[in-house]
């Protein structure tokens, strides 16, 4: 792996684990493995690499979610794939973590990756609603987009739940509990 994607991948990692003012310089060339000078070599500052970082973990999230969504099965299943999908519930959503750290939502440049990509799940997910409708899985009552922020709200406040009680545990009860009201036909 090059320098500046060791820089990137120890920028994605201790931005999950500590956050931007908890993620100094420093501690990022020590976890890459980098000289001094390496950051700057490669980008412009912390802000920059940052935002690197940031850009690639909303990338990989895309990615994985829409293997998921895109994969085989009803509406309904594939949404369940997606709830299920296998996850550090303990560790959190990188990409939601990132909402709650002020320094990201201050900074619009930073903040950017994550909005979109946030809008990015809505849509995806409002998109197989509408398809489980209009397939008869879902009641033709659901509105898609709020069916959609229920979706990621479970999957973001289970993580909260989660790291609270110390147990993933709550975690798999908040998307059990949504998929029993999401279930057709008595499922």
């Amino acid at each position: 792996m090059s320098t500046s994607e060791r820089l990137i991948e120890s920028t994605r990692e201790l931005l999950w684990e500590r956050g931007y003012v908890g993620t100094s310089p420093k501690a990022i060339l020590e976890r890459a493995g980098a000289g001094q000078g390496s950051m700057y070599h490669h980008f412009k500052g912390k802000p920059d690499l940052a935002l690197a970082a940031i850009r690639r973990t909303a990338e990989e999230m895309r990615t994985v979610v829409a293997a998921v969504l895109d994969g085989p099965g009803t509406p309904y299943e594939r949404i369940e794939a997606y709830l299920l999908r296998e996850r550090d519930a303990l560790r959190g959503c990188p990409v939601g973590r990132l909402t709650m750290d002020p320094e990201v939502v201050a900074d619009e440049s930073l903040r950017a990756p994550v909005d979109e990509t946030v809008a990015w799940l809505r849509a995806r997910l409002a998109e197989a609603v509408e398809e489980g409708k209009a397939q008869g899985g879902f009641a033709p009552g659901l509105d898609s987009d709020e069916i959609a922020a229920a979706v990621v709200a479970t999957v973001q406040g289970g993580y909260v739940l989660a790291r609270a009680s110390g147990s993933p545990a709550a975690f798999d009860a908040a998307v059990r509990g949504l998929l029993a009201l999401l279930a057709p036909n008595g499922r």
